[in-house]
């Protein structure tokens, strides 16, 4: 009975081991500030990229992302931003946003691809959601988006 304890223990030991590597092998990303935004009629709920670490990671190695949903990145300066899918399982679109709020450009972007994506003028903010999000809700440049002054301060 003993034997048996032991090497039930030893395979035990040895399974945490290989979860423990596993998940040193994928970097614990901290949760991101939440918060809602309006575009006249319709809310949604974004994550806050604001820093150089969130900004980089984005939506990369999300495999969905729920409706009404998305990303929001806070820039630390105004100026041409573009964005790319480089492990981007989802297909977004990215609508590139003055400091005023107003929508500037609404771009489509296709999973793991090096395309760029830029603004068409000077930004301070990007709003990603699902892929087609702003046109069924017939949101286009110019409109206006409500809650940003709420959105951490970009470092």
């Amino acid at each position: 009975m003993t034997r048996w304890l032991n090497s039930l223990l030893a395979l035990n030991l040895l399974l945490l081991g290989f979860t423990a590597a596993a998940q040193a092998q994928t970097p614990a990303q901290s949760p991101m500030p939440v918060m809602e935004l309006k575009i006249g009629k319709h809310v949604l709920t974004a994550e806050v990229a604001s820093n150089d670490p969130d900004r980089m990671q984005g939506l990369m190695h999300r495999r969905m992302l729920p409706e009404n949903r998305g990303m929001l990145f806070v820039f630390t300066n105004v100026a041409l931003h573009g964005m790319w899918m480089v492990n981007t399982w989802i297909p977004l679109s990215v609508a590139f946003i003055d400091e005023s709020g107003t929508i500037v450009n609404i771009e489509d972007m296709q999973p793991h691809t090096r395309d760029a994506h830029n603004a068409k003028k000077p930004v301070r903010y990007a709003l990603e959601m699902n892929q087609g999000w702003f046109r069924k809700r017939g949101i286009g440049p110019g409109a206006k988006i409500e809650g940003l002054e709420r959105a951490p301060a970009p470092r």
